[in-house]
């Protein structure tokens, strides 16, 4: 790992690099490289926000929240951010993490994918979620700089076709559980990916329940 990254260091306590060693033998390279850029864009957010936060915390959440892709959950049929944060609940739990923070850890990785929310009282949530859009949307480009973002992708490059590859593998983590894409941004992916994928109307839902009105 790369000691320091546009003024931010890399946690490199036991716990850090506990983490990335569990989660390395389960994930492609393709997601390893993502949680380490998370990381760095979260924190250079979370600092141009004035926020307080645990950078090794946040370091946790960015590697352990596409855990929930990797095969060892194979047949499971929750969403792979429910597989992902109750991995890493477990974890800092195990390594003694007081219980406010585990589940701070735990909100941040369930809600990575879902828009629109604001309002938590740990900034682990929004700054979690910041990152992941700044790593594959390009979003929050205007709280850092580019000398900054040049050096985040200089120290973890993105791999070629990296676009298309980290929708494969979001795909290759939910074939065989497309229903829990419901009312997610996932649905898209296996839109695109799964020619067999039909998605669920929620309008269709309501217009065909039971109820007479």
């Amino acid at each position: 790992m790369t000691a320091q990254v546009a003024g931010v260091a890399i946690p490199d306590s036991e716990l850090a690099r506990r983490a990335i060693a569990f989660v390395e033998q389960d994930m492609p390279r393709v997601l390893i490289g993502h949680a380490f850029r998370v990381f760095l864009f979260a924190s250079l957010i979370g600092r141009h926000r004035m926020h307080d936060f645990s950078e090794e915390l946040l370091f946790v959440a960015a590697v352990f929240h596409h855990h929930g892709l990797a095969p060892r959950f194979g047949g499971s049929n929750r969403r792979f951010e429910l597989d992902s944060a109750d991995a890493a609940f477990n974890f800092l739990k195990s390594h003694g993490i007081a219980e406010q923070e585990v589940r701070n850890v735990w909100y941040a990785i369930t809600l990575h994918s879902t828009f629109g929310l604001d309002g938590f009282d740990s900034p682990l949530v929004g700054l979690l979620h910041a990152g992941v859009e700044t790593d594959l949307m390009a979003l929050h480009f205007d709280e850092i700089s580019d000398s900054d973002r040049a050096a985040v992708v200089r120290a973890y490059p993105r791999e070629r076709a990296f676009k298309a590859l980290v929708i494969d593998a979001l795909a290759d983590g939910m074939t065989w559980r497309p229903e829990t894409t419901f009312g997610n941004v996932n649905a898209d992916v296996m839109e695109r990916c799964n020619p067999d994928y039909s998605r669920i109307n929620f309008c269709g839902l309501i217009l065909g329940s039971q109820w007479d009105e």
